[in-house]
């Protein structure tokens, strides 16, 4: 019964490919000799809806910041990696979530739902381009794919799950109430028969709020917490057991019909 090994982190805002920062992230991802590699959201630069109003300078230098470092994120020793980055869509910005597999980047998904709030006003930053929640294949293993918030609607899961997910990702910037997301987290895996990892980003904005609250996690089936990240173990891996992920799909209440 082969295992995919999965690595999942908290990474600091503000991350840049050049700093000394990158260069530890490298060594570990290097040390964790995992198969695929699940990153917090957009992960390079400093966070920038922080305003209400959205600023085209401001999301063109996310935008190249996030851009540039492609080729760096292919170079991790890593064969698959999942992660997501903005991109310049009409007046707006999408959340694209992507796979880069031996180095050829795949279109997984577009963020469609987005907080508005202090910190998080992605609202009036984001739109989604690419319509619809499907479940594509990396590394072997069938994905789909929650942008943050959008763990927080459990159709979703469940939706990816009756579509034959092993494993659903949330690449996240949460802040530092952990409990919705270890709750979300659970329910995901519990509706879906998928094991669900969530990588957060960790550290203060430049403005200082929001403060992101780190804590990457990870579920088997049937919502049982089996890993989180920490200051001291800011890399995580599980194993994935496909087998085990298909059995429970036959379980309850994965087995139960919408009415």
């Amino acid at each position: 019964n082969k295992m995919t090994k999965v690595a999942y982190v908290e990474w600091q805002d503000g991350l840049s490919a050049k700093s000394d920062d990158w260069e530890i992230i490298v060594e570990q991802v290097k040390d964790a000799k995992a198969d695929i590699l699940v990153t917090n959201e957009m992960p390079f630069g400093s966070w920038r809806p922080v305003d209400h109003e959205y600023d085209l300078e401001k999301a063109a230098t996310w935008v190249n910041e996030n851009e540039l470092s492609l080729e760096a994120l292919s170079s991790l020793d890593v064969n698959a990696i999942i992660s997501s980055r903005p991109v310049i869509f009409g007046n707006k910005l999408v959340n694209e979530a992507f796979a880069l597999v031996n180095g050829d980047y795949k279109i997984l998904h577009h963020k469609h739902y987005f907080p508005s709030e202090a910190g998080w006003h992605e609202a009036s930053w984001f739109e989604a381009e690419l319509d619809g929640f499907s479940v594509h294949e990396v590394g072997g293993l069938n994905v789909g794919v929650l942008l943050c918030t959008e763990l927080m609607f459990n159709e979703k899961a469940r939706h990816y799950g009756r579509e034959g997910a092993n494993l659903i990702v949330s690449p996240r910037a949460s802040g530092t109430n952990i409990h919705y997301w270890e709750a979300a987290c659970a329910m995901a895996s519990v509706v879906s028969g998928s094991y669900v990892i969530s990588s957060n980003r960790v550290g203060k904005s430049e403005r200082h709020i929001p403060e992101f609250g780190g804590v990457g996690l990870a579920y088997s089936p049937g919502g049982i917490r089996i890993g989180n990240t920490g200051p001291d173990n800011p890399i995580k891996v599980i194993d994935i057991d496909v087998e085990m992920s298909n059995k429970t799909k036959n379980q309850y209440p994965c087995y139960l019909k919408y009415l």
